[in-house]
């Protein structure tokens, strides 16, 4: 009679504590420590996957604030070592943010200004693997270390820019910037099509 009533008991004990050592290493994978800047990170990301993931969430959905939201949160479940993802949208001649994941964000950036302005200037993808060292790094969350910023085109405009931040040192490698220039590439095919 004990076990009838224990056995269930010790099985959603077994269950929490399974749960809850799984909760705790995406945490600790996902909030390193400060300081914590010679951490090598072994990128196992699987862009072709991620990609494909991407078009099958927007596709032929035209509602561009919900993409892009859709789009931050797969980035944010898909990327080890993060502490930012999401989008700043250009608006009157100036980045505006748009959907994220992570930390309250700066709300504008000039073009010109930061990593983001940077990328939106020279429309060319920005891989910083130490944001300290970079001139002009605007700094909204102080635990960023490293970041990759990749312009995104309508019109043959500079429409947006996907921002990725990382607590870690030289996070983001070439592999990363193929993956994600893939990625806006697939934004930017539906681009137009959204309002």
């Amino acid at each position: 009679m004990i076990l009838k009533i224990i056995r269930p008991m010790l099985i959603a004990m077994s269950i929490w504590q399974n749960s809850h050592a799984v909760l705790l290493r995406s945490k600790a994978a996902r909030f390193p420590r400060i300081g914590n800047e010679s951490k090598t990170v072994m990128n196992m990301t699987n862009y072709e996957e991620l990609n494909l993931q991407l078009q099958g969430l927007i596709e032929g959905v035209p509602h561009r604030i919900a993409n892009l939201a859709n789009a931050s949160a797969l980035l944010w479940q898909s990327l080890e070592d993060l502490n930012w993802a999401g989008f700043y949208l250009m608006r009157d001649g100036k980045l505006v943010l748009g959907p994220f994941q992570g930390k309250p964000a700066c709300i504008e950036i000039a073009v010109g200004r930061g990593v983001c302005g940077t990328a939106a200037a020279e429309d060319r993808t920005q891989l910083v693997p130490d944001v300290h060292a970079f001139p002009g790094h605007i700094a909204c969350d102080c635990a960023s270390r490293s970041e990759i910023v990749v312009p995104i085109h309508a019109g043959g405009e500079v429409a947006a820019v996907l921002d990725i931040d990382s607590p870690v040192s030289a996070r983001f490698s070439e592999e990363d910037r193929t993956g994600l220039e893939a990625f806006v590439r697939i934004l930017e095919a539906e681009w137009e099509k959204m309002t």
